[in-house]
C-alpha cells in the first residue's frame, strides 16, 4: 500500500509531508499504546519540524558530540513528538521502537529519559524542569567556549533550544530560571512557547491570565511572536531573528492549536492526555489529506529528506573534527585538558590534599570549604555556587573568578535565592559533559530542590550537593531551619548517595568520593564543631567508601553504638565512659547508609555482628532509615519532634541527645 499512499500525497510539498508525518506518527503511537498525550505533538509539529530541519545542528550518527545543538522538550508529556523527530532525523529510533511507545523495556517511554533513548539530552516530565535544564546547557556552552575557544578555533559554538507549554511557565521554577538566564545574558538560548491556551482543566483562562511575553521582557529576554503556528516561514524567520541577537535569550511565543486538525477535539482539553480513538484519527487524517488507513507511515520523500539532513550533519561533524585536529597542534595543553574533561578522566594528583590535624575541633562545613578550594586548584571542571549562602556554606573559592555575562570563565556562581532552579541548572551542567558541578544551600532547603535531586539520580547526572547547617546544631534559627526528616528523605532516593561525615578528615574523604562517583552525591555538613579524630587511635582514614565502618572496638563487644556526623563525638564519649566501667563495646561511624547496604554480606557482618543485638543509633534527626541497623532490640537516640530556638548545646541537652543518654541506654540493656 505504501506506493499508493505515496502517490496520493504527490501534491503535498516535502515540508508539509514532514509536518503531517510527525502528527500522524504521534497520533498512531498514542492510539496503539492506548495511553499518552497526542494534542501537544499535533499542535507543535510545524514549529518542531522547522527547528529541527532548518536550524538545529544534530549528531544522529555521533550521539554525544559536544558541539551539537541541545534540545529540551520541557513539556515532556509530548514525548511522542520527540520520538518521531528522532526517527525522522536519522537517530537510532526505529518505526518498531515507535510502535512500542510506553511499553515495558522500550526506548520510547512515556516521558523522555536521556539514559534510555539515544539523542535525548535530558530527562523531562515534571513541568518547568526542562526550561531550567536549558538554562544550564546554555550556561555550560558559554563557559567552555570562554575557556577553550581561540581565534579561528571555535570548538564550542552551538545553541540550546527548548519547547515549553503553558504548564511549564506556570511552575515557579520557570520564573527562577528565566530570571537567571536574562541576568546572565544567555543569548544562545531560544525557547519556543507552545501558546495553545489549553490545560488539563480546560482553557488557560481558569488559572493563567498573566502576560507571559511582558513577564519575559521583564526577565531581560527578547520576545518574538508568531501568530500562526502552521506558518513555517514565519517560524523560520523568528528563529533566524533570535539567532541574530547577541545580548539576551529569546522567547518565541507561537500561537498553536492543541490537537490540530482533529474535527471534534482541536482546542479542547480532551485531546491533551488521551488517545483520539480510531474514528477521530481517521477523520483527522482525512482533514490532513492523508491516507486514512495508513498507520506508522513515513512517505518516501520524507525518508529522502532525512537522508539529506543526516548527510549535512555528518559533514558538520567531520569539519569540527578537522578543526579539533588543528587545535591539538596549535594548543596542545588546552586540547589535552579539553578532551580529558569530556572523557571524564581526572588529572594526576587531583586528590593530593593533606589531611587535617588531629584533635582540632572544626565544623565540617569549614573543612568542606578548605577541601573545595584545594580541589578547585586541581580540577578546572569543578564549578558551582550557592543559593545566596556562599559565606555560610563556605563555597566561595578565591581566585576562581565569578561567572557573569562579562566573565564567562569564572567558576564561582551566584544563583540567588533560587534553590529549585539552581538544582536543575546544575543537573544540566553535569549532563552537558566536561563539568563536575555543585550547588549549595542549607540542608533544610533541600526540600525546594528535591524533585531535581530525584531526577538527577534517575538520569545519572554527576552533580555534587553541599548542604550545611545539618541538624538541630543550627541552634538559634529554630525549627524552621533545623532539618529533622531530611536525612531519611534523601537516603530514600534510589541511586543517590547521601553522606554525613563525622569530622574534617571524613569530610575530605566524602569530597573525594563525590568527585569519583558516577552518581549524584549530597554532603550534609555541620555548623557545629566536630572533634577531628586522631586516626592513630581510631580506624585509619579511607573507609568512608564502605558507608559504615568500625572506628574503635573491644574484643567480643557486648553492644554497638552507631552514629553519623557530630553525633559520632557523643558515641565516642559514651564508649569511653562505658569502657571505664568495664563494659566491652564498639563504635561504628555511619556516614553513608546506601554505601553500607551495597557492601557484601560478609563485610556488613564484620561491622555489625549478628550476635550483638544491643545496638544504639545516635543522630540528631528522625529515626527512619536506622531500623535496619539496630533491629527490633536496638534503641534510637535522636529527634521525635521538631527542634526549637536555642544555642545548639542546650538543644542537644533538651532533646536528650547526649553521651549520658547513650550510657543509660546501654546500661538498660
Amino acid at each position: 500500500m505504501t506506493k499508493e499512499w505515496d502517490a496520493a500525497l504527490a501534491g503535498m510539498d516535502v515540508d508539509q509531508l514532514n509536518v503531517v508525518t510527525l502528527r500522524t506518527l504521534a497520533m498512531d503511537m498514542v492510539q496503539k499504546a492506548n495511553s499518552g498525550h497526542p494534542g501537544a505533538p499535533m499542535g507543535c509539529a510545524a514549529m518542531a519540524h522547522v527547528l529541527w530541519s532548518r536550524h538545529m545542528k544534530l549528531a544522529p550518527n555521533h550521539v554525544g558530540w559536544v558541539n551539537r545543538d541541545r534540545f529540551v522538550l520541557s513539556n515532556g508529556h509530548a514525548s511522542s513528538l520527540l520520538y518521531a523527530l528522532l526517527h525522522l532525523n536519522g537517530y537510532p529510533v526505529s518505526l518498531d521502537d515507535l510502535k512500542q511507545f510506553r511499553q515495558f523495556g522500550s526506548i520510547t517511554p512515556g516521558h523522555p529519559e536521556n539514559h534510555v533513548t539515544p539523542g535525548i539530552d535530558t530527562t523531562t516530565g515534571p513541568l518547568g524542569q526542562g526550561i531550567a535544564n536549558a538554562v544550564g546547557f546554555a550556561l555550560a556552552e558559554t563557559h567552555l567556549a570562554s575557556r577553550y575557544n581561540r581565534p579561528g578555533f571555535d570548538l564550542i559554538d552551538h545553541y540550546t533550544y527548548a519547547i515549553c507549554g503553558d504548564g511549564c511557565l506556570m511552575e515557579g521554577i520557570s520564573a527562577e530560571a528565566a530570571s537567571l538566564a536574562g541576568h546572565w545574558g544567555l543569548s544562545k538560548l531560544i525557547v519556543l512557547y507552545d501558546n495553545n491556551h489549553i490545560t488539563i482543566d480546560g482553557t488557560t483562562d481558569v488559572s493563567f491570565t498573566e502576560d507571559v511575553c511582558a513577564r519575559f521582557e521583564a526577565h531581560h529576554w527578547n520576545v518574538l511572536k508568531v501568530e500562526d503556528g502552521t506558518d513555517l516561514d514565519a517560524i523560520d524567520a523568528a528563529i533566524t531573528l533570535a539567532k541574530s541577537q547577541h545580548e539576551k535569550p529569546t522567547l518565541i511565543s507561537v500561537r498553536n492549536h492543541i490537537g490540530f486538525g482533529s474535527p471534534h477535539m482541536q482546542d479542547t482539553s480532551k485531546v491533551h492526555g488521551s488517545p483520539l480513538g480510531a474514528e477521530e484519527i481517521r477523520l483527522t487524517k482525512a482533514q490532513y489529506g492523508w491516507p486514512e488507513d495508513a498507520q506508522f507511515f513515513v512517505p518516501e520523500r520524507v525518508s529522502e529528506s532525512r537522508a539529506a539532513r543526516v548527510k549535512k550533519h555528518d559533514e558538520a561533524y567531520l569539519a569540527w573534527n578537522a578543526l579539533l585536529d588543528a587545535y591539538r597542534v596549535e594548543y596542545p595543553q588546552l586540547a589535552a585538558e579539553f578532551e580529558r574533561r569530556l572523557e571524564g578522566r581526572l588529572p594526576e594528583g587531583w586528590d593530593d590534599i593533606p589531611a587535617f590535624e588531629a584533635n582540632k575541633p572544626m565544623a565540617t562545613r569549614a573543612a568542606g570549604g578548605k577541601v573545595l578550594s584545594a580541589l578547585h586548584a586541581h580540577l578546572p571542571e569543578l564549578m558551582g555556587g550557592s543559593a545566596d549562602l556562599h559565606e555560610s556554606n563556605k563555597t566561595y573559592v578565591k581566585g576562581s573568578g565569578d561567572y557573569s555575562r562579562t566573565d564567562r570563565a569564572g567558576r564561582n556562581m551566584f544563583f540567588g535565592i533560587r534553590e529549585h532552579a539552581m538544582a536543575s541548572i546544575v543537573n544540566a551542567m553535569a549532563l552537558y559533559g566536561g563539568f563536575i558541578p555543585y550547588g549549595a544551600t542549607f540542608l533544610v532547603f533541600s526540600d525546594y530542590m528535591r524533585h531535581c535531586i530525584r531526577l538527577g539520580a534517575l538520569e545519572r547526572a554527576h552533580a555534587l550537593w553541599i548542604w550545611t547547617h545539618d541538624s538541630i546544631g543550627v541552634g538559634e534559627d529554630g525549627p524552621t531551619h533545623q532539618p529533622i526528616e531530611h536525612f531519611a528523605s534523601l537516603r530514600a532516593i534510589p541511586d543517590f548517595v547521601f553522606i554525613r561525615p563525622n569530622d574534617a578528615n571524613e569530610t575530605l574523604e566524602a569530597f573525594k568520593y563525590a568527585i569519583t562517583s558516577t552518581r549524584p552525591v549530597g554532603l550534609a555538613l555541620s555548623r557545629q564543631n566536630c572533634q577531628t579524630l586522631d586516626r592513630a587511635v581510631y580506624a585509619p582514614a579511607g573507609l568512608l567508601k564502605y558507608g559504615a565502618y568500625t572506628l574503635v572496638s573491644d574484643e567480643d563487644p557486648e553492644y554497638i553504638l552507631l552514629a553519623s556526623g557530630s553525633e559520632v563525638d557523643i558515641a565516642l564519649q559514651a564508649y569511653h565512659t562505658l569502657k571505664a566501667e568495664g563494659r566491652r563495646g564498639r563504635v561504628v561511624s555511619v556516614p553513608a547508609h546506601r554505601l553500607f547496604w551495597e557492601q557484601t554480606q560478609e563485610y556488613r557482618d564484620s561491622v555489625l555482628p549478628k550476635s550483638v543485638k544491643h545496638r544504639v543509633a545516635i543522630e540528631a534527626a528522625c529515626e527512619m532509615s536506622w531500623e535496619k541497623f539496630i533491629g527490633d532490640e536496638g534503641k534510637f537516640i535522636g529527634m521525635h519532634t521538631y527542634g526549637a530556638s536555642a544555642p545548639a548545646d542546650k538543644l542537644y541537652e533538651h532533646f536528650g541527645i547526649t553521651a549520658e543518654a547513650v550510657v543509660s541506654a546501654v546500661r538498660d540493656f
